[in-house]
């Protein structure tokens, strides 16, 4: 039967209920079977008789006019046919005095129950009939509505039917934007709708949905389709697996089905993996799914292949349509009222009172410059306070910047009392008051100059505001002039330190403008009498630690200092191994600031130390390309030529197992000798045809290319490094469980501490005399109170996981020496997770997750990272994570974080909502 164009939600609602009978059936008859034999039910309301529900004393009902238009309050139109492609179809024969129900009072007996039992055309017996376009249009359907059915019981039958009719009102509009004119759905309409990365979950998904095999999908089988994903059964989402799984639809699954099937969950969830390691996965997962070894998988077999992972086929969907979902109300977030709360307060303790104190002294610095000039105009009053104010924040903000004098702080047990984890949060805060401050100061000003320009005949208002004329000022008069020129800086500065152009590649914009400190703090002396009083203590401090940041501090201490080896990383990430002076003493998660004058001369740039305190000679830098400077830097080094020196057998990055396979998957071969000569012998053709004059072969410009190619390069290029300066991280351990979280490159300092904590591991080895047997033993309570890490790392892709990945398996490697079969007295758990990847109850990475589970547990080994560590599909679920290590009962748990804010705030409120301690790290 041909198809409307014009299908309304109310039709898709009947094909649903019609499906949804259909599906039901635990033996999975054939969609056109009869199911009338369900037992009879009493109080069966047919749709021919009254079926409107009072509220409040009125009929509340919601219809659906022929035209697809969906209306509230309104009973349901109708005419007898719908024109369909030329056809006369019959159509729903409504009384006026039928209506859907959308509110139900408490009244109501607990069942609603609709039998539709006649089929299309029978007018004669006054009965209601439906449209049905779907393969299973014979099919007699009952409908019922009742407490068995859907699990609705009475009192959530308002909920589930306003939902109902939100979904249905909400699928239309969907529908709309993707059809376009056409009112019909194209495969490629689809697959950009579904988020659907290639052909093949497209094509089956968009063949089951258009149940009239008509080459598009119309409302109606959108709902029914999406349905069944959404809304479904387990037995029906199951179903609609088998049926995109089998895609010959002979009933069954043979092995290269399977193994389509996965290949196609490998590019949903951006892995690359070898031919042979997806050969492996597809005999894995058919062998143990093929239960009765005929060589193909029944629909009996696959689900008892996957009821063996619970929660599974009860939360199966597809993960990438969010546009299925209707818009919810957005909760009103908690605002300033967040910050009032008890369990905030008391996880922020040293936060809350560092900042009662800053508003006090505020407060207190107010009311002293207000008392003092009680007897002036109001003009005069806010402008002294303000003053007051500015003297006390411009003094502050400089102390929250002192570095070092802040490093030493955190040594001391006054730094256990105050909050410097978070100074540049508090400086950024002060910047904020100096910026009103400044504001209000200048309007209090002008408002005197106006009474001023009044109340004296020989001042002229411009004279007042442009020049010194009016004598104001300590230093020839010049508070008016200087009071303009540091409201211009303070513009500048503030606007120019805006997230969106620290962050949008302009990183040069905020650090030179920056710079302007200097001129503000000259012209804030000049422009207050008092200024200096505040000013010379953290001045004093502030121009020592400039002085010992100079190059040529920085060369009578260290040396000189070189980076003398670099790798290139995925994803833009450039491996710095720099020289390491004897007399540079670190912290694990300490970071430094370097400058490359060969990158730009005069710029410096913090960048977290990613080696251990305890390793010789180096110190390693992780620097992703994010900005400007980072990728010149990445591009310096890709062009570099190392010299004739470099030894071009030798790369000192050997290539791990994950590298091979990704190597592998893109189709990377050896190519033959016959191939490489017939590429040469065309290059030359090439270049005569071109008119390059030299048509001999330059073997020293390949071997230079060759050098300039190479990932792994042996340099000797001169930098200057400033630090160390100390983070959060240094609590780590004083922290008796630590759970550590890096969010992409941010785990940089978790790989600092990862090493330094197994170098400390190690040193408790023991060996006996006797029998050479060795163990590991306690470590000295003064060396690290920690009895636990659990390292948590979170990459979007595949490959990110490689700038660790030898690092994280000598970890593995080490703990597993000695505690083979004793997994309770690992010091360090580690947790992968990998946000592109389809999850396990995604229909799109299902049979991928379950066949890598099949071959971790064969051979305990992960085929995405290589490491014995399970990577786990998605983000990771932190209420369920943090409770699994609240369980293991190691002491007392915080949490430190380096990554994006915006998911530092997340696992911040989590964190709080365990009464964990929690930390990031900040620059």
């Amino acid at each position: 039967m041909s198809k409307s164009k014009h299908t309304s939600p109310a039709q898709g609602l009947a094909y649903k209920r019609r499906e949804d009978v259909a599906y039901t059936n635990p033996a999975f008859v054939d969609s056109k079977s009869s199911i009338s034999n369900e037992p009879e039910t009493k109080d069966i309301v047919t749709i021919g008789q009254d079926i409107s529900f009072k509220t409040n004393g009125h009929p509340k009902t919601i219809g659906f006019e022929d035209d697809s238009k969906y209306e509230s309050n309104s009973s349901i139109k109708g005419s007898s046919n719908l024109e369909t492609h030329g056809k006369s179809t019959p159509t729903a024969q409504v009384m006026p005095n039928v209506h859907f129900k959308d509110e139900i009072s408490d009244e109501l007996s607990d069942s609603v129950k609709i039998d539709m039992v006649k089929d299309v055309g029978n007018h004669s017996n006054g009965s209601t009939e439906f449209p049905r376009s779907s393969p299973d249009a014979d099919v007699q359907s009952k409908i019922i509505h009742d407490k068995t059915n859907n699990n609705i019981v009475p009192g959530d039958k308002n909920i589930a039917e306003d939902e109902e009719v939100k979904w249905l009102a909400w699928m239309e509009v969907q529908f709309k934007k993707i059809a376009g004119e056409d009112g019909e759905i194209s495969l490629e309409e689809f697959k950009n709708a579904l988020g659907v990365k290639k052909s093949f979950f497209a094509e089956r998904f968009f063949t089951l949905f258009d149940s009239d095999k008509s080459g598009s999908i119309e409302c109606d089988e959108l709902m029914v389709g999406l349905r069944k994903l959404t809304k479904g059964t387990p037995a029906e989402k199951l179903k609609f697996l088998f049926d995109v799984y089998d895609a010959n639809e002979s009933g069954t699954i043979d092995i290269d089905e399977l193994k389509t099937v996965l290949r196609s969950c490998m590019e949903e969830s951006s892995l690359q993996l070898s031919e042979d390691d997806l050969d492996s996965l597809t005999a894995l997962l058919f062998e143990s799914a093929d239960e009765d070894g005929s060589g193909e998988i029944s629909f009996d077999e696959l689900k008892a292949e996957l009821e063996k992972h619970p929660g599974v086929i009860e939360n199966l969907s597809i993960s990438a349509a969010q546009w299925m979902k209707p818009p919810s109300k957005k909760k009103q977030k908690d605002g300033f009222s967040r910050y009032f709360t008890k369990r905030y307060i008391l996880n922020n303790v040293r936060k809350v009172l560092f900042f009662l104190w800053y508003v006090l002294a505020n407060i207190g610095f107010g009311i002293y410059a207000g008392w003092n000039y009680r007897t002036s105009n109001g003009f005069i009053i806010a402008a002294r306070i303000c003053g007051m104010n500015l003297n006390f924040n411009c003094m502050f903000i400089l102390v929250l910047m002192l570095r070092k004098s802040l490093t030493y702080l955190r040594m001391t047990k006054i730094g256990n009392l105050l909050p410097i984890d978070q100074h540049i949060l508090f400086h950024k805060m002060v910047g904020i008051m100096i910026a009103f401050y400044s504001a209000v100061h200048t309007i209090a000003h002008l408002g005197n100059a106006i009474l001023l320009d009044k109340s004296r005949d020989d001042l002229k208002l411009w004279e007042i505001l442009f020049t010194t004329k009016a004598g104001f000022g300590w230093v020839y008069d010049t508070a008016i002039l200087t009071g303009w020129g540091l409201d211009i800086i303070v513009v500048i500065m503030v606007i120019c330190s805006m997230p969106f152009v620290r962050r949008s590649g302009h990183f040069q914009v905020f650090y030179w403008t920056h710079m302007l400190y200097v001129p503000f703090w000259i012209l804030v002396i000049i422009h207050g009498s008092n200024f200096w009083k505040w000013f010379v203590a953290p001045g004093l401090l502030f121009i020592l630690e400039k002085l010992s940041r100079s190059k040529f501090i920085k060369r009578a201490r260290y040396g000189n200092t070189y980076i003398e080896e670099i790798t290139l990383l995925p994803s833009g990430v450039t491996h710095l191994e720099i020289s390491r002076p004897d007399n540079f003493s670190y912290k694990a998660g300490d970071y430094l600031n370097i400058q490359i004058p060969a990158i730009a001369e005069h710029e410096w740039h913090p960048f977290t130390i990613s080696s251990a305190p305890e390793m010789d000679g180096r110190l390693w830098l992780h620097v992703r390309s994010a900005g400007h400077w980072t990728k010149k830097l990445y591009e310096h080094f890709e062009n570099y030529d190392p010299g004739e020196t470099e030894d071009l057998d030798d790369d000192h990055c050997p290539m791990d197992d994950i590298e091979r396979r990704r190597k592998s998957a893109v189709g990377s071969r050896r190519k033959s000798t016959i191939e490489v000569l017939n590429a040469m012998q065309f290059g030359r053709q090439r270049s005569k045809s071109m008119g390059f004059v030299k048509p001999s072969f330059d073997k020293k410009e390949v071997e230079k290319q060759n050098r300039i190619k190479k990932k792994n390069k042996h340099v000797k290029v001169k930098c200057y490094i400033d630090g160390p300066y100390g983070t959060a991280t240094r609590e780590i351990f004083q922290t008796e469980h630590a759970i550590l979280v890096g969010a992409g490159i941010g785990v940089t300092p978790m790989a600092s501490i990862l090493q330094s904590i197994m170098y400390r591991y190690k040193e408790s080895k023991r060996t006996c005399p006797k029998c050479s047997h060795s163990w590991f033993g306690s470590i000295a309570h003064t060396a690290m109170k920690t009895r636990k890490v659990d390292f948590v790392w979170i990459n979007r892709d595949q490959k990110s996981f490689e700038w660790f990945v030898s690092l994280l398996t000598n970890l593995e490697i080490e703990q597993s020496l000695d505690n083979e079969e004793e997994d309770d007295s690992k010091i360090i758990d580690m947790h992968m997770f990998m946000t592109a990847a389809q999850k396990k109850t995604d229909m799109k990475g299902i049979g991928l997750q379950i066949a890598l589970d099949l071959m971790h547990e064969k051979s305990n080994k992960d085929l995405i990272t290589g490491l014995k560590t399970k990577t786990q599909p998605g983000r990771p679920d932190w209420n369920q994570l943090f409770k699994s290590f609240e369980g293991e009962k190691k002491g007392k748990i915080k949490v430190f974080f380096c990554g994006a804010p915006q998911l530092g705030k997340i696992i911040k409120e989590a964190a709080e909502r365990f009464s964990f301690a929690f930390s990031k790290e900040n620059f």
